[in-house]
């Protein structure tokens, strides 16, 4: 019996509140094996970057792929992450016959079957390599990101609302990656919750201000 042309899709990036989403495709050669193949988020940047290079080396295909933060607030970061990874399918040199994506749905009209796996990073080789390839592509954008917009640590958390990008976020506000979709950052665009005059307080008033304001609406609103 021979076996389906299988593809592995994952993405990284819809958690952040800067940056892309990207998405990746992989589709493993079983002649040519990769040991040490898992979940992206359990390893380390330095075992990622290593495990990235051999993929792209030993696969058969690959292709990595992105949705941009014009995208993101357009479409919601759902409909983009799912738009980044029919853009990595459609793109693989070797047409797949099946796709298998992590989560629990699939892009629509992808060019071959596609199913979904819940933790299918973590269950199946071909997506763990596709997740590994697309958190280590868009850490990259992240770090060259970081060079255009240094007031940020984009370099350090990638876009993640850890408390230093807050903190940064509260003291100059956002700038042109961020998205404007997502509660922290689209708070500075309602006029009744920034005016003109939050630019010229204090910046220990600005930072505790946002603090505040971020605190009391992720009481009511759902995450991104």
């Amino acid at each position: 019996m021979v076996k389906a042309v299988v593809c592995g899709v994952d993405e990284a990036g819809r958690g952040p509140l800067a940056g892309p989403v990207y998405a990746a495709a992989v589709i493993l050669d079983p002649a040519r094996q990769i040991r040490g193949l898992a979940d992206s988020k359990v390893l380390t940047p330095e075992r990622r970057e290593v495990l990235a290079e051999r993929i792209k080396q030993r696969s058969i295909a690959f292709a990595i792929s992105s949705a941009s933060v014009e995208e993101i607030d357009r479409l919601n970061i759902f409909q983009a992450s799912m738009l980044a990874m029919k853009r990595a399918v459609e793109a693989l040199g070797v047409p797949p016959e099946e796709a298998w994506i992590d989560g629990n749905q699939c892009p629509r009209e992808l060019p071959c079957l596609a199913r979904a796996f819940v933790d299918g990073d973590a269950r199946f080789k071909p997506i763990s390599a596709a997740s590994i390839l697309a958190k280590t592509a868009r850490d990259a954008e992240m770090r060259a990101l970081h060079e255009r917009y240094p007031g940020y640590g984009f370099d350090q958390h990638k876009g993640y609302a850890t408390p230093e990008h807050l903190e940064a976020l509260g003291r100059a506000g956002p700038c042109e990656i961020h998205r404007r979709s997502f509660y922290p950052i689209g708070v500075f665009y309602e006029r009744d919750l920034f005016s003109d005059r939050w630019a010229g307080l204090p910046e220990a008033l600005r930072i505790r201000g946002y603090r505040k304001l971020i605190l009391r609406g992720a009481r009511r609103r759902p995450r991104n």
